[in-house]
């Protein structure tokens, strides 16, 4: 089994799911997988792959891994509750050849949201090591080690870096999950405090590390059916998060609508609500830059604030964006495939994310148009129109 434990996810999926809980629990929802790599034929791993779908529904809680959620200070008990008796359902989801041809395949998961939530980083973590493990050659590992003490040695080996904290986001496109406990356990041992901790509950559970994460683009795009209006979607996702956090895991998600609309949005009662922003498209230098003015505009201290990055980091990235903000603002680096799978393969760009939502198109809009999926063109363009989001330089993805 390549899943052994329901806890093998991200942290952000556990914090979505209280909240669709306790404020959505009807709400049906419909996702579908995207590669983004030209030329990869996945159709040869479509019974693998299902295989491994069908152990992953078998799986339940056992009462330790409860027991640590419990122990979370933003988990509620009745919550924990539910989860003794969840279980995920193979009825949710099918897996098959697409009708492009070219060795594409749609995986969709299609049913209640609060049983198809915890589907999404496990099963990408399936269809990644099932790729790779068929790539896998002798020395990919000693190379993935090199690879991995070079990092290292970029972060350890300047004082100026004392203060920069990243984390491990890696868990839907690692190599295996043996090679992702390997480099947890490595930049554990080596980095100390410069390791804030991992998005992934199960080696959080299991190494003392510090479960992170907040909410996915999934929530807020949901809101679009879900709230009142979708001009006021993105305000109506906030103040639902703030209403069941209460001020805790305050980070706000700024790409779903792209950063103009994210700051239209994000008024003064917001920018002091919610401790920061984290960055997932567009460039992050004038993200940053334009947050912090947003900040100053709204009479807050950016330096009370985090901005979080996590597009596609690399660690040489990670030490510019740090150089640059360190005495402006409070910064965390969320680190993820870079990490958890650079063993000298291409990496797949591999995806899974919601196109509807109780029958409804719904969509993100990111500052990086490549990572727009959608197969509704009208509503992408209604979309566009209710947020006043200028037309994308590149097309938006098609939902295969």
């Amino acid at each position: 089994m390549i899943i052994t434990s329901l806890l093998d996810t991200d942290l952000y999926k556990f914090t979505m799911m209280q909240v669709v809980l306790h404020h959505f629990p009807g709400a049906n929802v419909e996702y579908r997988f995207k590669c983004r790599n030209p030329g990869i034929d996945l159709v040869p791993h479509i019974g693998a792959i299902n295989e491994q779908i069908e152990a992953l529904c078998a799986l339940r809680f056992h009462e330790a891994e409860l027991a640590y959620l419990r122990g979370l200070r933003f988990i509620k008990s009745d919550y924990v509750d539910f989860l003794g008796l969840f279980q995920l359902n193979t009825k949710y989801i099918s897996v098959s050849p697409s009708a492009h041809g070219n060795g594409e395949i749609d995986i969709v998961i299609r049913g209640p949201w609060l049983h198809t939530i915890l589907f999404e980083v496990p099963v990408l973590s399936i269809v990644n090591e099932l790729y790779f493990r068929a790539l896998r050659k002798e020395g990919d590992l000693d190379e993935g080690r090199q690879r991995l003490r070079n990092k290292i040695a970029l972060l350890n080996g300047d004082a100026s870096l004392s203060g920069v904290r990243i984390a491990d986001y890696g868990t839907r496109r690692r190599f295996s999950r043996e090679w992702h406990e390997e480099v947890l356990l490595q930049l554990k041992n080596d980095l100390g405090d410069k390791l804030a901790g991992t998005s992934n509950v199960m080696y959080a559970a299991m190494h003392g590390m510090t479960p992170l994460g907040t909410m996915a683009h999934e929530y807020l795009q949901a809101c679009q059916a879900l709230g009142p209006r979708l001009r006021d979607s993105q305000t109506f996702g906030f103040e639902m998060w703030a209403r069941e956090y209460r001020g805790d895991l305050g980070i706000a998600l700024s790409d779903v609508y792209g950063m103009d609309a994210f700051l239209r949005d994000f008024d003064m009662y917001f920018c002091k609500l919610f401790d920061g922003a984290r960055h997932d498209s567009g460039e992050p230098i004038a993200w940053g830059e334009r947050l912090i003015a947003h900040y100053e505009r709204n009479r807050v201290d950016p330096k009370t604030k985090t901005l979080v990055f996590s597009d596609s980091l690399t660690i040489p990235k990670v030490i510019e964006l740090y150089q640059r903000f360190r005495h402006r603002a409070r910064s965390a680096f969320g680190v993820g495939t870079n990490l958890t799978n650079d063993v000298g393969h291409t990496p797949l760009q591999i995806v899974i994310k919601m196109v509807r939502c109780n029958g409804q198109p719904v969509a993100k809009l990111s500052d990086s148009p490549d990572k727009n999926l959608c197969d509704d063109v009208a509503y992408l363009a209604y979309l566009r129109q209710v947020f006043q989001i200028r037309s994308p330089a590149a097309a938006p993805e098609a939902a295969a």
